[in-house]
């Protein structure tokens, strides 16, 4: 039951973390709009570098990205809270119906994965230079985060056994 309850609590700390960054970057959608808006110029990468290119200078476009991130982060949110509490209602029954359960928590986690992942490090990173900014870097936070979610979701895939 300890293990059961260790991979729910995880789960759920992962829709607490998600919720808690959806609503700041809700309630405090300027300040945190302006890191989108400084990574999607990229002004503030090395001078010299050849991918500014690549910058989007159209306003209207770093809103779309901003409220799709935030769009992302809420339903990892979302999806990871009904799964904690499905897991949790399902805490009792057999090994193969609370492995079954867990689908939902799955989707949840890789969709926080995929947001911190491809968004922030992939997208952000790579594509628009954000680890060349000295202010508008996100790359290692976005590593911290979606490295910890990896590992809830690795973790609550292990199979579950019935006690013989």
């Amino acid at each position: 039951m300890i293990i059961r309850l260790s991979k729910i609590f995880m789960v759920m700390a992962i829709a607490f973390f998600a919720s808690l960054v959806a609503f700041g970057n809700i309630t405090d959608y300027g300040s945190n709009f302006a890191f989108v808006h400084h990574v999607f110029l990229m002004d503030t990468i090395f001078p010299d570098a050849t991918i500014k290119y690549r910058a989007i200078e159209t306003e209207w476009l770093h809103h779309v990205g901003y409220i799709g991130i935030i769009t992302l982060e809420t339903l990892t949110a979302i999806i990871c809270w009904i799964a904690g509490f499905k897991l949790l209602v399902a805490r009792n029954e057999s090994a193969k119906v609370f492995n079954k359960s867990k689908n939902l928590a799955v989707a949840g986690l890789t969709l926080g994965f995929l947001t911190w992942q491809v968004a922030f490090m992939s997208v952000g990173g790579e594509w628009f230079g954000m680890w060349m900014s000295k202010q508008w870097n996100g790359v290692p936070d976005a590593f911290r985060f979606f490295v910890t979610i990896i590992l809830v979701l690795i973790y609550l895939v292990q199979p579950e056994r019935d006690e013989e």
